[in-house]
């Protein structure tokens, strides 16, 4: 018999670990003497929108599985998950309900993925080690209308969307509604509460600076579309297609008039910016660098933080708004930031509750004379 996978998580606790964080935070960034920190918190529990678990099978019986980390000899049940959100857990019990029902649907399944919204949307993915056929694809349909949300299957090779494969998300920042759409396996925030306060504390930063800003790793649009009303223009940078397609809507349904996303990653867009290559896709979307003001750039990059040449590029800019998941990488590129700008906001966002993980803020101005010291520097 499988052993229950205990609760990770003791709200009693929260304060604590939160206090942990903030120690970590301020002793790591002493050196920039940056003002005092603003701490945004998390909910207690069920704050994940996100969640996913492998299918174990003992038997005819199958359940939703965890491991200890760095150990996966031994499958723990997982019964409910407090950390996901309460809708995760009202369709974990209800999908494994109707995958005992079906033999079909339970053989060679061994995956299962839940994205959920704050606005009550959701969308389930199963994985299998089997082909799907049409046999399976009308067990589905038939599960996911007693479900009443959408259902994916996937296989190896294999992606059958039965309905669609997005969840629609409206977040509520400062009073006002914005409508994101979030593809199945691609980045969304995790923690919907705090990606609110996030986003609130973008737009705070950015009164009274005007201009055009630029976003690179803009992903489908989370920042842009909220921060759009704050500056002339916004010129949104993003690789993957696909979250580029999710962004673009994400301007229709925000009557945006204001925002481009293009699809360009950081390098072409510093070799377009410069001059260096012409690319096409800024042609077919009439897009014509020179003619903006950029006076802000904002990254959100992956945790291996900025390259050596990402950080010149945006430290060309008077004004930076970084948010990084890994504060060591973050301090990394501060060092070379901080030659040349201040740090004038800092800022904490408990996206991972109870775990190392610290999301932070910084925003950062140029120095005044920073041309002059540049210079003298160079001659010593």
């Amino acid at each position: 018999m499988s052993e229950i996978f205990p609760d990770p998580i003791n709200p009693a606790d929260y304060d604590t670990q939160l206090t942990e964080k903030k120690d970590r935070l301020n002793t790591l960034f002493a050196e920039f003497a940056p003002p005092t920190l603003e701490v945004y918190d998390s909910p207690r529990s069920h704050y994940r929108l996100r969640a996913e678990f492998r299918l174990w099978h003992e038997g005819e019986r199958c359940f939703y599985a965890m491991f200890e980390p760095g150990n996966r000899s031994k499958a723990y049940e997982v019964r409910e998950f407090n950390i996901a959100s309460t809708l995760i857990n009202d369709l974990m019990g209800r999908l494994l309900a109707e995958i005992h029902a079906s033999e079909l649907l339970r053989r060679s399944l061994f995956q299962v993925e839940f994205l959920t919204t704050l606005s009550g949307d959701a969308l389930i993915t199963i994985i299998y080690h089997k082909k799907l056929d049409e046999a399976w694809e009308t067990e589905a349909r038939a599960m996911q209308a007693r479900l009443g949300f959408p259902v994916i299957g996937r296989s190896r090779k294999q992606k059958i969307v039965l309905e669609r494969d997005y969840v629609t998300e409206t977040l509520t920042v400062d009073g006002k509604q914005f409508h994101y759409r979030q593809i199945e396996g691609g980045f969304t925030q995790p923690n919907g509460d705090v990606n609110q306060k996030m986003l609130s504390w973008a737009r705070s930063a950015s009164e009274g600076i005007g201009g055009d800003l630029v976003e690179l790793y803009c992903g489908n649009g989370n920042f842009s579309v909220a921060l759009a009303e704050k500056f002339d223009r916004v010129l949104g940078t993003e690789i993957s297609k696909t979250s580029v397609n999710a962004a673009q809507v994400n301007i229709t349904d925000n009557n945006l008039d204001n925002l481009i996303i293009a699809r360009l990653s950081s390098e072409e867009f510093v070799q377009a910016l410069r001059g260096e290559r012409e690319f096409h896709r800024l042609k077919s979307q009439d897009i014509d660098l020179s003619s903006y003001n950029f006076r802000t750039v904002l990254v959100d990059p992956p945790r291996a933080g900025l390259d050596d040449e990402s950080v010149q590029q945006i430290s060309e800019y008077d004004n930076i708004i970084y948010v990084s998941c890994n504060p060591e990488t973050l301090h990394a590129n501060l060092m070379e930031l901080c030659k040349t700008h201040e740090i004038t906001r800092f800022a904490m966002f408990d996206q991972f509750p109870y775990t190392h993980h610290i999301e932070t803020g910084v925003t950062l101005k140029r120095r005044k004379n920073v041309s002059t010291e540049i210079t003298q520097q160079n001659a010593q």
